[in-house]
């Protein structure tokens, strides 16, 4: 004859019909099922609240879960998403509690695992924690104060032409300023995005670029064209140290951010990519949240700079203790009976010399300290001069 199995829903019936044969304490019928009194009283309870069904299994699950998304909220959180999709949950919640303040918004760690589930979160390899170092050498409290400006890298367009797209932010508020692609560095075309967007939100105290054409050279104090320019309009020039792109970390974060949302893949042509930095421009000013700034969009701590673009270009207006000389287009001055070097870049500009020390003479281009020569250097070198 086979053994009789047991499962547990009757082995509950059987405690209970021992317990109301009052032949067994309740201690005892506990002992002799291997159970607590506890459980004991917990089935007892449950019996005499629905009889036999009350002894049958319960679900674990929680009649409530304060963490639970409703199907509504998912579903604005998921369309959200689908139209930003760089975006994290963070910024999600903050755009969607802005538009509707009345609403409970779930936490960002539950939106998280709503993405997640609906896989919409792309798993990235962790990248070791960098300590930031350098960046513009201005202190940044108001706007304005300094700009940022770079060449995002070169891609390919689907006409096959390159596009180096010219970006510049302001460093306070984040706000995209320019973002206008080119087919090249080239001075002409970084001079005309400059002039755009100064006549725009009118002049910056200084603007930080890293070493690259048109920002940089390798004449002294590596002017440019284009520092030169930006130093008449009484713009100090900033760099970043060489191999350095951290000293313009915001910047290039912007980058990683536009490179994602407009670039792949790349448009057809020019105009076609223009339209998406445009669209990217406007969402990233007016719409999209930023973690640094409290999670508000740059547009909101933005304004225009007090400073109009000049009509005419200023000239440089030097102390009047400086000795005042032009610059040849050989890139020299003449000293007395002498010739000293300066740089091609001034040719045709006026630099202002101080005398700083005995036969030492300190040499200007506007604010600008290019450096010293000394009269007892039978070659009349320029050397020294700080280099931001």
């Amino acid at each position: 004859m086979p053994w009789k199995e047991t499962n547990p829903m009757d082995q509950r019936i059987r405690f209970i019909h021992d317990l109301e044969s009052n032949l067994f304490s309740v201690s005892e019928l506990c002992h002799q099922y291997g159970i607590s009194r506890k459980t004991g009283y917990k089935w007892l309870q449950r019996h005499e609240d629905d009889g036999v069904q009350g002894l049958a299994d319960r679900p674990h699950t929680p009649d409530s879960c304060p963490h639970r998304i409703d199907s509504e909220t998912a579903s604005r959180i998921l369309v959200l998403r689908r139209k930003h999709p760089s975006w994290g949950p963070r910024k999600l919640i903050a755009v969607l509690s802005e538009r509707e303040p009345g609403l409970d918004w779930p936490a960002a760690s539950t939106t998280g695992d709503l993405l997640r589930t609906n896989g919409l979160v792309v798993p990235r390899r962790r990248r070791p924690r960098r300590t930031q170092s350098g960046g513009a050498t201005t202190p940044v409290v108001a706007p304005n104060q300094v700009w940022a400006a770079d060449y995002k890298g070169q891609f390919r367009l689907g006409s096959s032409d390159y596009c180096y797209p010219l970006t510049i932010t302001d460093q306070y508020s984040r706000y995209l300023l320019l973002c206008k692609g080119l087919p090249s560095t080239e001075h002409e075309g970084g001079r005309a995005g400059f002039e755009r967007a100064f006549r725009e939100f009118g002049l910056p105290d200084a603007i930080h670029t890293d070493n690259g054409t048109p920002f940089a050279s390798t004449a002294l104090r590596r002017l440019s064209r284009l520092s030169v320019w930006w130093i008449h309009l009484d713009i100090r020039p900033e760099l970043s140290r060489p191999a350095h792109p951290q000293d313009n970390g915001r910047h290039e974060r912007m980058h990683r951010t536009l490179k994602a949302e407009t670039t792949r893949p790349p448009a057809s042509n020019f105009w076609t990519q223009q339209i998406r930095f445009e669209r990217f421009r406007a969402d990233y000013n007016e719409i999209r949240p930023h973690e640094a700034l409290g999670q508000k969009p740059p547009a909101s701590l933005y304004k225009t700079s007090p400073r109009p673009y000049p009509r005419k270009l200023p000239p440089i207006d030097y102390p009047g203790h400086y000795e005042v000389r032009r610059v040849s287009r050989n890139g020299g001055i003449r000293w007395h009976s002498d010739w000293v070097n300066i740089s091609h870049v001034l040719a045709e500009e006026f630099v202002g010399l101080e005398e700083t020390d005995d036969g030492v003479w300190s040499v200007y281009f506007g604010s600008l300290l290019l450096g010293r020569f000394d009269l007892r250097d039978p070659l009349r070198r320029i050397i020294g001069g700080h280099v931001n």
